[in-house]
């Protein structure tokens, strides 16, 4: 058992990410929260005016209200369990608490435009 008992609480309190809060979030997610912390460290978190963007492995996927538009979350995951998160929405959560969301002055509709 982790020494954090709510990484949540103790990530927003810290504003890093520290040893334990990293095992906690491993035991709580697993292999989802690894990938989270991955996408955190290598900035793929982007905030536009309209939406925020996880960049993934094959496309892009916009995360609103703690929900995301990947398959994981649309078919796997319960609704009504916070633990039950993909990837993507806990890369956000993680990013949001230590100020690590990469900020983008424009709307995400007008970049997908572009790409």
């Amino acid at each position: 058992m982790s020494e954090v008992d709510d990484w949540r609480a103790a990530l927003a309190k810290a504003g890093e990410l520290r040893p334990a809060i990293v095992t906690a979030i491993l035991e709580v997610h697993d292999d989802r929260g690894g990938k989270a912390i991955d996408a955190v460290s290598e900035q793929r978190v982007k905030q536009y005016r309209d939406f925020t963007v996880v960049v993934g492995y094959e496309s892009e996927y916009v995360v609103e209200d703690g929900g995301c538009t990947c398959k994981d979350s649309q078919y796997n995951l319960a609704d009504d369990d916070p633990d039950e998160k993909c990837w993507h929405a806990l890369a956000v959560e993680i990013a949001e608490r230590i100020d690590a969301v990469d900020h983008h002055d424009m709307w995400y509709s007008d970049v997908r435009d572009f790409v």
